[in-house]
């Protein structure tokens, strides 16, 4: 069963920022080491709700690093649709963006009122994100391998959107990584690293700032009540934190992948996941 979530003081919040932040664009997954860095730490859960309410931080560095070329994207799209110019490139890539959210969208509403308690309680267990994390590290390896690498940004397509969409579900299983399950998807379509990379950040807009939105309406109505663990300045130095090193992972993967590969992300993911396991089987951690 999933352990009691423990009170987070600005100390603590402004860490596990850094950590959302430093792990979210990087494919290795901010939902497992958000819950494994606390747990190691000996400060516990810090719970869902804190955790996708900092994912707003990585929202806004996102925008903020990726802000030019969303205008851009946003213009040319509309000018597109004005004069019904349907293959627009700008147009497909917003459209990719739209559809491609829509399967996270309802997955997640189904896990969230369908099947909370097993999400809670089962697929957030320190052994399944262990397994998982090690699964996607394969899988990883395995596109590195075989992908084309041959297609570049101005060659996306609708498919490509609601492919990568329908992969960015499945990063609702905590461990998996919604950048580490996008970026798999693209190098198994041909993407290049980096437009790979660069597609999956904008993705993830949609999706994460639902995701933030809902569990901090959430947090926030909990703010100040009886058994609340979070309180409004370590929440507030949570999202700072998570902004600033959100923007310094997603400057630095985009530099790496322009001339490096992604064996590094697929042994970190191997070794995090044998190492948690080991942990637990060595009842050093519990399985939490």
């Amino acid at each position: 069963m999933m352990g009691a979530e423990t009170h987070i003081n600005l100390f603590q919040a402004v860490i596990l920022g850094m950590v959302q932040g430093l792990t979210e664009f990087i494919p290795i997954s901010s939902t497992a080491h958000l819950k494994v860095v606390p747990v190691l730490l000996g400060w516990g859960d810090p719970g869902v709700s804190f955790s996708a309410a900092i994912q707003l931080g990585s929202i806004a560095a996102v925008i903020w690093y990726f802000w030019e070329d969303l205008t851009t994207l946003g213009i040319s799209a509309f000018q597109a649709l004005r004069r019904q110019k349907f293959d627009d490139k700008d147009l497909r890539v917003v459209l990719g963006i739209f559809l491609g959210t829509v399967p996270i969208v309802v997955l997640g509403l189904l896990l969230k009122f369908v099947a909370a308690e097993f999400y809670d309680n089962t697929l957030r267990s320190l052994a399944s994100i262990s397994i998982v994390s090690i699964v996607m590290g394969l899988l990883l390896g395995l596109a590195e391998r075989i992908g084309s690498r041959k297609r570049n940004f101005d060659q996306l397509t609708l498919t490509d959107g609601v492919l990568m969409g329908m992969a960015e579900a499945m990063a609702l299983i905590p461990g998996a990584s919604r950048s580490g399950t996008t970026i798999t998807a693209g190098l198994f379509m041909g993407l290049e690293r980096g437009t790979a990379a660069r597609f999956s950040f904008l993705l993830g807009i949609p999706a994460i700032t639902l995701a933030g939105l809902v569990e901090l309406k959430d947090l926030l109505e909990s703010l100040g009540s009886p058994g609340s663990n979070t309180e409004i300045l370590p929440l507030v130095g949570g999202l700072v934190s998570a902004v600033v090193f959100s923007y310094v992972a997603i400057a630095w993967l985009i530099r790496f992948l322009q001339t490096q590969n992604t064996w590094i992300f697929v042994w970190y993911r191997l070794g995090f996941g044998l190492l948690i396991l080991g942990a637990i089987f060595a009842h050093f951690i519990p399985n939490a």
